[in-house]
């Protein structure tokens, strides 16, 4: 079973090696791994040919223009032949080096459509300190029209998932990956399975989660996503999941051993 993994670059030089190094660690040896750049103007793709070899075969780089990440995201999907599809950011890495073999082992013993899990987020000055876990483990997909999905950067879907249904509508500038799994789990109710494991390390300070306006900006575009795909729901619902988020961080704070990373699903 072959796994592709998704990396959207632009101007990623001071991170890349992360995400590259933890993906090379990775104990399952059958994936992929897609670099699409837009066009970085500092050494990001100079960093990615350096680890070619390393890769043995398994690195595809392509570097253009674009209309930005998800249209990047979208070029992966096109350029994927792996028969399970993943996004890893450029400045996120997997936080263990069985993250796809215990992906791989989860769709082996049960007939699913996609996997997710957890991720936790450090500061970028510390990234060994946890500053935040985000769990996944309470999803369920009527929770969608709250505006609460799973972590996406733990988002494994087969790829004949994406042909069926759809990728990345790129208008969406912000939430863009909602509006997907909105399509694909709440409307088309695709097999899913949460595993509790943490999957992935994120730098805190990224387009989703950087101050006031991007959050309005993501309110907007779940409100968007309801009316393009005929949910019944709207801005009341959707900030119903802030206070979710709020448990979420309270509970990981007060209750570490119990709501915090995960090693494994076994």
């Amino acid at each position: 079973m072959k796994i592709s993994i998704i990396t959207a670059t632009y101007n990623s030089g001071g991170t890349i090696r992360d995400t590259l190094e933890s993906v090379l660690s990775q104990t399952y040896p059958d994936f992929e791994h897609i670099i699409v750049d837009g066009m970085s103007s500092d050494n990001t793709v100079a960093i990615c040919r350096e680890y070619e070899k390393k890769y043995d075969g398994r690195l595809k780089i392509i570097s253009e223009r674009d209309k930005g990440i998800y249209d990047a995201m979208n070029k992966g999907l096109k350029m994927a032949s792996g028969d399970i599809v993943g996004i890893l950011n450029s400045d996120d890495f997997y936080s263990r080096p069985s993250v796809l073999s215990e992906i791989a082992l989860e769709f082996s013993r049960n007939e699913i459509d996609a996997v997710y899990g957890d991720i936790h987020f450090v500061a970028p000055t510390d990234l060994t300190k946890c500053v935040r876990y985000y769990s996944s483990r309470f999803f369920q997909s009527w929770m969608m029209v709250f505006g609460y999905q799973p972590a996406h950067p733990t988002f494994y879907c087969r790829r004949e998932c994406y042909e069926k249904y759809g990728t990345f509508d790129i208008s969406f500038k912000i939430a863009a990956d909602f509006e997907n799994m909105l399509r694909l789990i709440y409307l088309n109710n695709i097999r899913t399975r949460y595993i509790p494991m943490d999957f992935v390390t994120m730098r805190q300070g990224g387009a989703s989660t950087n101050g006031f306006l991007s959050h309005k900006n993501i309110i907007m575009d779940h409100y968007r996503a309801y009316r393009k795909n005929g949910v019944p729901s709207g801005y009341f619902f959707d900030i119903m999941r802030y206070p979710i988020k709020f448990g979420e961080l309270i509970l990981s704070k007060t209750f570490p051993w119990v709501y915090g990373p995960k090693l494994s699903s076994n």
